[in-house]
């Protein structure tokens, strides 16, 4: 049987590698260097929490006009572009999700060369429309591209992401295709907040230790109100992040300027 999809990781787009490495390690991550992608367009450096996700830093090395992500390069502008599940096996997950009449995409062939020279290689499952993560599961060993041990360990005290905020144009449409991506793991009714003051409505979608939450602009939101316009100008996509911090420890908004465009605050776990 398979295992209920969890969090694998989320994405942030930066503009210099090394900066953004000694960015992260002054806001108390401990900082992994990744390496460089098997198409050798990218490389990154990793950020893993005790729960099992992490934060992927990744940098173009190149152009690539056919990358997954080559439209938020090309904007040059620093931030969240992706995050992604991590399933027990991307091809049933991706046959049932087109059952469901999800059209993802997949198995696709993936890799990474470690600095030290270890290979990784995993797959995905790519998804229909923005709003939706994509998947992935490893084929070595899950360790060799998650790391185990002391890199999980942060000075900030982070245990793992509690909360995924996910922004959406149609709030409806993207619970019904969430619906179809979770299956049976989802709950069949998914309440609604309107939050009247902020021209926003709300979705919360578990998925084990982590929460989803869809985000959309109420309707009749003026187009120049801050959803709508963030909608026009970047799409949907994460939105922010609430990392799970030490017990008992205090609320702290980290520096979007250290975070590189990332919005990410840390709550007590």
């Amino acid at each position: 049987m398979n295992m209920p999809l969890s969090l694998d990781h989320v994405v942030i787009l930066v503009t210099d590698l090394e900066a953004a490495i000694s960015d992260y390690s002054a806001l108390g991550f401990t900082v992994q260097r990744g390496g460089s992608h098997a198409d050798g367009a990218t490389h990154n450096a990793l950020v893993g929490f005790a729960d099992g996700s992490y934060l992927e830093l990744i940098a173009f090395l190149k152009p690539a006009p056919q990358h997954r992500w080559a439209a938020a390069a090309q904007r040059g502008v620093p931030g969240y572009i992706d995050f992604a599940l991590l399933p027990s096996s991307v091809a049933e997950v991706v046959e049932a999700a087109r059952a469901r009449g999800l059209g993802y995409q997949g198995p696709v062939d993936g890799g990474r060369l470690r600095p030290d020279g270890e290979r990784l290689q995993w797959q995905t499952g790519v998804p229909p429309s923005p709003d939706l993560p994509f998947l992935c599961c490893d084929v070595t060993p899950r360790a060799l591209r998650v790391r185990e041990g002391d890199v999980r360990q942060h000075a900030n005290g982070v245990q793992g992401v509690a909360l995924v905020s996910v922004l959406v144009r149609d709030l409806a449409e993207s619970v019904a295709r969430y619906q179809a991506l979770l299956g049976a793991q989802a709950p069949r009714q998914v309440s609604v907040r309107h939050l009247a003051g902020l021209d926003q409505q709300l979705a919360l979608l578990p998925l084990g230790d982590t929460t989803l939450a869809l985000v959309a602009p109420s309707a009749g939101a003026a187009a120049d109100a801050p959803l709508p316009s963030l909608l026009a100008q970047r799409g949907e996509g994460v939105l922010g992040l609430t990392l799970r911090g030490a017990v008992g420890g205090k609320h702290l908004a980290l520096s979007r300027t250290l975070a590189h465009g990332a919005a990410m605050d840390i709550a007590s776990g």
